[in-house]
């Protein structure tokens, strides 16, 4: 075995009385080798090991690819960011991300239990089979809403994903932002990421969601969620949206009524079809 240069060192250096040189002179290669071993293994653990969240999208046949601690400009990245490319559904159809997804792996997880078991079911009551879900934006390092100086937003921590547009399997686009799409998938869409997601922002809520559906996982103070999506449906009254508190032991919530803040203008959601056959991506 090779001697550590820095036992080496002592042994040349510093006079030491005769047991404790043979103790060094068998213990110390065998401790170099252990820490050798230990720090490959780590290495190897740190760049080919998946990690349980990863295990978990393998097994639910989730195409993506690991990118590893996401870091970047102060505040901004997180740890175990994948890149999402595809969800498999329970019959094995294949729904695209379009452009991918830069995700935290836990973030893309909530999302691809969302497309299987709540959006693709809403989809094939409309008649047709989910093909694609347009990303507008998920890993940013940028303020919210892109507003200089502003609080950091949770697309900075990849920790969020914004839903523009879905394409089915017969060439239709539904825009779950527009009023035009079926009110039946609208009001089952709001139901889910509102249940799934901490926090849910769409048409009405702060005048820069008017023509996507934002979704996120943000932690906050004593569990409190946002959901902000105005449906606009004429058979029924969404004036008011609600910040509500998870329910304890079993007590039902109570939503508290927050005013809608002014639109900002943006092309009338009614001036686009629902059903674009021409169109390969919105």
């Amino acid at each position: 075995m090779l001697t550590p240069p820095a036992i080496l060192k002592v042994a040349t250096n510093v006079r030491i009385d005769h047991p404790i040189a043979i103790t060094a002179t068998i213990i110390g290669p065998a401790l170099a080798v252990i820490a050798a071993s230990s720090g490959a293994a780590a290495q190897a653990a740190h760049d080919g090991a998946p990690t349980a969240c990863q295990m978990r999208l393998y097994a639910d046949h989730v195409v993506f690819k690991p990118l590893g601690e996401l870091g970047g400009p102060p505040g901004c990245g997180g740890p175990d960011v994948i890149y999402v490319e595809r969800i498999t559904l329970p019959d094995r159809t294949e729904v695209a991300i379009e452009p991918p997804a830069t995700l935290r792996c836990e973030t893309a997880e909530a999302i691809a239990s969302f497309v299987r078991q709540d959006l693709a079911p809403a989809t094939a009551a409309m008649g047709s089979t989910l093909s694609a879900i347009e990303n507008f934006d998920s890993y940013d390092c940028r303020g919210r809403n892109r507003v200089a100086g502003a609080k950091l937003s949770e697309h900075g921590l990849a920790n969020a994903l914004d839903i523009r547009s879905l394409r089915l399997k017969d060439g239709r686009v539904v825009r779950p932002a527009d009023s035009a799409a079926p009110s039946a998938f609208r009001i089952a869409m709001k139901a889910a990421v509102c249940d799934r997601f901490t926090t849910v922002l769409g048409p009405g809520s702060d005048g820069y969601h008017e023509d996507h559906i934002h979704v996120d996982r943000a932690e906050r103070h004593s569990g409190y969620r946002i959901c902000q999506w105005d449906l606009r449906d004429e058979a029924h009254s969404y004036a008011l949206q609600s910040v509500v508190a998870p329910s304890r032991a079993g007590a039902a919530t109570s939503p508290v009524p927050v005013p809608l803040p002014r639109p900002r203008p943006f092309e009338a959601a009614s001036a686009r079809a629902l059903f674009l056959p021409d169109e390969s991506r919105p």
